[in-house]
């Protein structure tokens, strides 16, 4: 794949650092989802983006399966219905993996962009899904977990790249 002008080249990812950043987000939704704000309709899927970021990153590694275990794990987490988000975490998984190639031709800004509608996807499905079940409607606040995770995919990106980009052996000769 030839480079934009002006972008690093990253060193492969580490399988252990890409499920590690896996489980920690799956933690952090976990205590999201019991903390102070308990179940907020607008709180991000943290867990979703870096299930997109991955799959967008290393789309052979991470993919629908990933996102379907994750996704049955949450279900079991928050007591929903067993597969609401398992579905919407398999077709984010997809999705991803579909866009990657050209997603990574734009800069972290316009990513976000491109990923607000993947993002939207899944929260409708996992709406529908919730709506077919017979739970209530959550509110307009829940429109807007999709754009806090599209704002949140500029810092996502930099923080679980910063272990690509260093060097292996940097000198003065060899700055890659």
């Amino acid at each position: 794949m030839i480079m934009r002008p002006g972008l690093q080249l990253l060193l492969p990812a580490n399988p252990v650092f890409i499920w590690v950043t896996l489980l920690g987000a799956l933690m952090l939704n976990m205590l999201m989802n019991m903390g102070l704000w308990g179940r907020a309709a607008w709180m991000p899927d943290l867990l979703a983006v870096v299930l997109v970021f991955w799959g967008v990153h290393q789309p052979l590694r991470i993919g629908v399966g990933v996102g379907f275990i994750f996704g049955l794990a949450m279900d079991v987490h928050q007591g929903a219905l067993l597969g609401q988000h398992a579905l919407a975490y398999t077709v984010l998984g997809f999705m991803a993996v579909s866009i990657h190639r050209r997603l990574l031709w734009f800069a972290l800004p316009k990513q976000a962009i491109q990923v607000l509608p993947l993002f939207v996807v899944a929260h409708l499905l996992s709406l529908l899904v919730r709506l077919l079940a017979g739970e209530s409607f959550p509110g307009w606040a829940y429109l807007l977990a999709p754009v806090v995770e599209s704002v949140l995919w500029p810092l996502i990106s930099v923080l679980l790249l910063a272990p690509q980009r260093r060097a292996p052996d940097p000198d003065a000769t060899r700055p890659l």
